[in-house]
């Protein structure tokens, strides 16, 4: 079988069902696990690598509202790699290509691919897609030995937390200029690492917020993970910003309980390394808790190497 993968968190549900030589194409995005920036790009974004954030939001508003894509797929490629299967996805535009990025170029194949399109909602959606693909690939088996594992340490984070009565009260930003707070899964993550959302419920799209939402919610720790960012760069963000007074009233600010979190890894995309992502919260939720090393390294303190005076300027 040859697949062209077109979303980030497929490939890596492919390459953790041993499929590593059956993917032929990817995504300018999939980057994990490493080998899979070896293959054939075969889609590119239309926004300029290095757009300032705010313009990134003003550019993708201005997409959507002309009904155009944020994607161009290199059609030549895509009839030379001749693939049997398509993975792509339909749960965000913004985030990956869609079926409808895909129309005009598989006019051009004789006998198009199947195309298989996913659309997780909340956690259980992501395990079903990881035994979905499995089921089209023909590895069932490894598709339902990685959700084994995943579900072992599920438990184990599970008995961990179920003792813990102190949930702090928690903001998780997916974007900062403007504010998005995280959806679909993510409010799910924040409850089984012993957390309280409040913003997120589970099942529901991420949605803005304004600055003093966040100011009147108060919550005890800030996560920061920007969809696209990996930790230094959502911290360095961060920091580049200008903050009121009343920002620096909020608790989790107050405290310095800000967090960077490696949002490509563990929380944005939704395949098999969600578990660690809730690893990694339960990590900053509650300190004393041990988690694996990956999870530990996954979380990067705003204020940590901070000079006191440029602490005192964000906090």
């Amino acid at each position: 079988m040859r697949i062209v993968s077109l979303l980030p968190s497929a490939t890596e549900i492919l390459f953790a069902l041993g499929l590593d030589c059956e993917v032929v194409g990817v995504s300018h995005e999939c980057d994990f696990p490493p080998a899979a920036k070896t293959k054939r790009v075969v889609i590119h974004s239309r926004i300029p690598h290095g757009t300032p954030p705010d313009e990134i939001d003003r550019m993708v508003r201005d997409y959507v509202a002309r009904g155009e894509s944020l994607y161009s797929v290199d059609v030549d490629a895509l009839r030379e790699l001749a693939p049997d299967l398509i993975v792509t996805q339909d749960l965000c535009h913004v985030c990956a290509a869609s079926p409808d990025d895909l129309a005009t170029a598989l006019t051009k194949f004789a006998e198009p691919p199947e195309v298989l399109s996913l659309n997780p909602q909340d956690l259980g959606d992501v395990w079903r897609d990881i035994l979905w693909v499995g089921e089209q690939t023909c590895r069932g088996r490894a598709a339902e030995s990685v959700l084994e594992q995943i579900g072992a340490k599920l438990g184990e984070l599970e008995k961990s937390v179920a003792g813990i009565s102190d949930r702090p009260r928690v903001a998780f930003l997916e974007w900062l200029q403007p504010f998005y707070v995280g959806g679909h899964w993510v409010p799910e993550m924040i409850e089984l690492a012993g957390g309280k959302d409040v913003f997120g419920s589970a099942r529901k799209a991420s949605f803005r917020v304004a600055l003093q939402d966040v100011v009147e919610a108060a919550p005890d720790v800030l996560l920061i993970s920007p969809c696209g960012y990996d930790a230094k760069h959502a911290r360095d963000e961060y920091r580049a910003m200008s903050f009121p007074d009343q920002w620096k009233a909020i608790p989790a600010v107050r405290s310095g309980r800000v967090y960077a979190l490696e949002a490509n890894s563990y929380f944005a995309r939704p395949g098999p390394r969600l578990i660690t992502g809730i690893e990694t919260m339960a990590k900053a939720f509650h300190p004393s808790m041990r988690v694996c090393a990956e999870a530990e390294g996954g979380i990067l303190p705003i204020f940590s190497d901070m000079p006191t005076t440029a602490r005192a300027a964000l906090a």
